[in-house]
């Protein structure tokens, strides 16, 4: 079998390329790991039987030397992107036994390049969640603890990686859903600035928020799949990446805002870890800023109008008609009511409801019009921040990863998690977690994360910052 540890795309592209293992050797070593530890930490929905044209086919472009650096590399996918033929749930009983008839557009791209899907990954149901204890089929456990939770809604994918289930995963980013779970699960996480991945084939949650992106071990394998799946899509009228993205500063210039740091409910070793981050870049040669954000702070509250809203608008064609799985009612009517009530979970069936209730006569205007107000002035605190810096950090996450029922009844102390995440998706821009040391917590170290978010479309500043960050290569400033 291959050794799976440290291993990365570059490696196990050379080691392809040498012919020191085959493509099914691979793909066999990170299955046997699935069956080994998945009925332990249930980070997986499914592996998939009928690959055997995707391998055979990575194969020969690795023998005929026609090949990316992807070709023969495992991924899982997190259960909302369509991979045609096989179920798509969405983590929810919903959508139980739904059959995608299509790839979506980013796993159409990574079959071209080679890499093979090798199954779906576990999710808080409709990416509602930050736990992933909101899926239907179950909760996803720490791979540091397991008594704790993985975190979400991608917590399934970052678990997988951790755990060396797969080489790569993919997971979709609505409010910090990749870079939450991968702070907490001690892997990188990357957010794509909105719309340069194609949303086309991934379940909607809140359409003006969900991006799809990478959860790898390293921030280079974070870039090398970014590099695939990015660019305008036809399919997708939202989805746009220039030709031409702009060049990386020589000398990068890292923001820091203090005052969004000093409000209250922030994990006392997630500052000192942050500070101690901070020094790090500073002894790197990076310049350190002081900067202000002054809406930051309202980008929360603004999320929970937004998104509920688009949750309330995209879900509404989940009847059991049009689509979805039907339960029978009393008469039409109750059909209705019956099917929504018995197949949607509680936190689905609750932004529905507060979606609904913000864009309803009389509070429109009160509540969704002022969040978008909200939303723009985020925005231009952003963009007035990046004319005197080249990236900003914060933490990931608030707080180490928290106990399996700790936060299940309390679904405010929920939506705080994403106080540091949230906000760069009210924003559009891009943002990465990268590990960043652990915090003792009742005798266990665990995971935490640093986030370094980048202007629109300036990915490459950021993989440039996280790599250096990290000591990998081609990272030097």
């Amino acid at each position: 079998m291959v050794d799976l540890k440290d291993l990365t795309i570059k490696k196990a592209h050379k080691a392809l390329i040498k012919k020191e293992y085959k493509v099914i050797d691979l793909v066999e070593s990170y299955k046997k790991v699935i069956a080994e530890k998945d009925p332990t930490y249930h980070a997986c929905l499914e592996v998939f039987s009928d690959i055997d044209d995707q391998v055979e086919n990575a194969q020969r472009m690795i023998d005929n030397s026609n090949t990316s650096e992807l070709a023969g590399i495992p991924f899982i996918l997190k259960d909302n992107i369509l991979v045609k033929g096989h179920v798509a749930s969405a983590g929810s009983k919903m959508l139980e036994n739904f059959v995608s008839p299509y790839d979506a557009t980013a796993v159409r791209k990574l079959k071209d390049a080679g890499a093979i899907i090798i199954g779906r990954a576990n999710m808080d149901e409709f990416a509602m969640g930050v736990s992933t204890e909101n899926s239907a089929f179950g909760t996803t456990r720490n791979p540091f603890d397991k008594s704790r939770v993985a975190g979400g809604s991608s917590g399934g994918s970052a678990a997988a990686v951790a755990l060396d289930e797969t080489l790569v995963a993919l997971g979709s980013d609505t409010g910090g859903s990749v870079r939450q779970p991968s702070s907490f699960c001690g892997v990188v996480g990357f957010k794509p600035t909105y719309g340069s991945v194609s949303r086309f084939g991934l379940i909607a949650m809140a359409s003006s928020f969900d991006v799809i992106g990478p959860i790898t071990r390293t921030v280079e394998d974070a870039e090398i799949v970014f590099n695939v799946i990015r660019g305008t899509d036809a399919l997708d009228s939202t989805s746009f990446y220039p030709k031409e993205p702009n060049k990386v500063s020589e000398k990068i210039r890292v923001g820091v805002p203090r005052e969004f740091l000093s409000m209250g409910g922030i994990d006392e070793r997630v500052l000192k870890n942050f500070d101690e981050s901070v020094e790090r870049l500073r002894d790197l040669g990076f310049e350190i800023v002081d900067i202000d954000l002054p809406n930051i702070k309202y980008a929360l509250s603004a999320y929970y109008i937004i998104v509920p809203a688009e949750v309330s608008s995209n879900l509404a064609r989940f009847d059991g008609v049009k689509y979805g799985a039907h339960l029978e009612g009393k008469d039409v009517i109750d059909d209705y009511f019956v099917t929504r009530g018995g197949n949607f979970g509680r936190e689905v069936r609750r932004r529905i409801i507060l979606g609904t209730y913000v864009l309803s006569s009389g509070y429109y205007d009160a509540f969704y019009h002022k969040a978008n107000a909200v939303r723009d002035r985020i925005k231009s605190d952003y963009n007035k921040a990046f004319e005197n810096v080249d990236v900003i950090i914060t933490p990931t996450t608030p707080a180490p990863a928290f106990k399996i029922g700790e936060k299940v009844n309390d679904p405010l102390q929920m939506y705080l998690e994403d106080v540091f995440t949230c906000p760069v998706n009210v924003s559009g821009n891009p943002a990465i977690s990268v590990p960043c040391g652990f915090a003792e917590v009742e005798g266990e170290k665990l995971p935490l994360g640093l986030q370094f978010i980048g202007r629109p479309y300036e990915e490459a500043t950021l993989f440039k910052t996280g790599k250096r960050f990290l000591n990998e290569s081609d990272g030097s400033i």
